[in-house]
């Protein structure tokens, strides 16, 4: 038996009002789909948070611009080039195309990593319920995870938001 409860809605009002609900209750980890994209559905996950993607995208700026200093500083003092005039044999203007390449790189690549992490991509597990042949045609889902003994009191907050139907997600696949 699955700790999930999914609920059933015909229309994108009683959707918006179910997560609310949940939301409200206190639940945050669950499953919204949805047969077309819709601004309201975002709105009403995110709820004005920000992404916390920009934080790996500033860490891997971080990392790759003192990375790409340290070897840049580090190279020329291990391999010194006679110098005239004593210029310094580190020098920031010299550096400044690869610590900047280097910082362009290492941000990008931890986006990437930051944008996968967050969506939960590859999906390894493919949940039965989020495959409900109906959310591609013309219903809308949400998936309540880890409701555990909570169990009916998500299905009455699911039922009365206005779904068509309410139920134990793993037994109501297809």
């Amino acid at each position: 038996m699955s700790d999930n409860v999914k609920g059933v809605f015909a229309h994108l009002d009683s959707l918006l009002t179910g997560i609310a609900r949940v939301r409200k209750a206190g639940y945050n980890d669950f499953t919204v789909t949805s047969p077309l994209p819709r601004h309201e559905i975002e709105e009403a996950i995110y709820d004005g948070m920000p992404s916390p993607v920009r934080w790996w995208t500033m860490t891997g700026g971080l990392i790759g611009g003192t990375g790409g200093f340290t070897l840049a500083s580090l190279c020329s003092a291990v391999w010194p080039m006679a110098l005239p005039g004593g210029k310094p044999v580190v020098s920031v203007p010299a550096f400044f195309v690869v610590t900047f390449e280097c910082t362009v790189l290492l941000a990008g690549l931890f986006t990437l990593l930051g944008l996968l992490f967050h969506c939960r991509l590859p999906s390894l597990n493919l949940d039965i319920e989020v495959q409900d042949p109906r959310f591609s045609l013309d219903r809308f889902g949400l998936i309540v995870h880890g409701a555990g003994a909570k169990r009916a009191e998500i299905a009455k907050l699911l039922h009365d938001a206005g779904a068509d139907e309410v139920a134990n997600a793993e037994a109501s696949h297809g």
